[in-house]
């Protein structure tokens, strides 16, 4: 991307070391055992990720420096934490196959964030309409999925999640430690595929609104301060699936090209045999 600066701009680097931060202290809570706050820590990590960029658009200090930097700090965030969270609450009861996952969730991170950043180095063409679409799961959105999973369960009985409690955890739900090892593989399928996701980036929130996008930003906002980890969850659930969805339509509409074009054909064929026809009649 040629209109990318060089050097170090402090305020959006602030937001990024705010995320890189995070996402270590989640790492040392979830050595600790202390796995709601290594959770919580994921997401506030997820604030800062969303926040940089922004600044340093809003700001104009883009740079290959922010871009690097951001990228290495979603690894440690996005790819690590979560990685060791599940290592330390799940993956460990799974011997070498627990190990093989965790780090292949990392590899997976580093490879998408990889792509993400080669693809952002490439000459911009004016004459293709700006994409609103990341190719592949973001790492922000996989590691939500995990830290909003384990939140989720913060709930339960109002028990905190930590070594002591996780015998508890596994007599009482043992669907989560069977199933999170095959999620951890599904997300990390997902990040270096190329299924379409929503990257939001070009959303005018200084534009007027409807009165409709005002009441459902009040209620999302109610949802969260009432269920903050139901409806966390089920925000990053409904953004991984929607990769599916917009498969689905882009299917669809395919499709239905497909069925018209041959429509089309069948038309100008039938057209054609009349017009040899007649000519063939009217000649003799």
């Amino acid at each position: 991307m040629s209109s990318l600066k060089k050097g170090l701009y402090v305020l959006p680097s602030m937001f990024t070391a705010g995320n890189l931060t995070s996402g270590l202290l989640s790492v040392i809570c979830a050595i600790n055992g202390n796995f709601n706050a290594s959770a919580w820590f994921i997401m506030l990590a997820i604030i800062f990720d969303m926040t940089d960029g922004r600044v340093a658009r809003l700001t104009k200090t883009m740079s290959k420096f922010g871009m690097e930097f951001d990228s290495l700090c979603d690894l440690t965030s996005f790819g690590i934490a979560p990685s060791i969270l599940m290592y330390q609450l799940v993956l460990n009861t799974k011997g070498n196959i627990g190990v093989a996952i965790a780090i292949l969730f990392v590899i997976a991170s580093a490879i998408r964030l990889a792509k993400f950043n080669v693809k952002a180095m490439e000459p911009i063409d004016e004459s293709k309409p700006k994409s609103d679409m990341f190719s592949g799961l973001p790492t922000p959105a996989s590691a939500g999925l995990i830290a909003s999973f384990v939140l989720s369960y913060e709930i339960f009985d109002g028990t905190v999640l930590n070594f002591k409690t996780i015998p508890l955890l596994m007599k009482k739900i043992p669907f989560f430690f069977e199933t999170m090892p095959v999620i951890m593989l599904f997300l990390a399928f997902l990040m270096v595929s190329t299924v379409p996701y929503g990257a939001f980036k070009h959303i005018k929130w200084t534009r007027p609104k409807s009165i409709q996008v005002f009441f459902l930003t009040i209620v999302f906002l109610a949802l969260v301060c009432t269920y903050p980890q139901n409806t966390i969850f089920i925000i990053f659930l409904l953004y991984v699936l929607s990769g599916f969805a917009v498969l689905l339509f882009r299917g669809y509409k395919i499709r239905k090209s497909l069925a018209k074009t041959k429509k089309e054909n069948k038309n100008k064929y039938f057209y054609y045999i009349i017009k040899v026809l007649y000519i063939k009649f009217y000649n003799n």
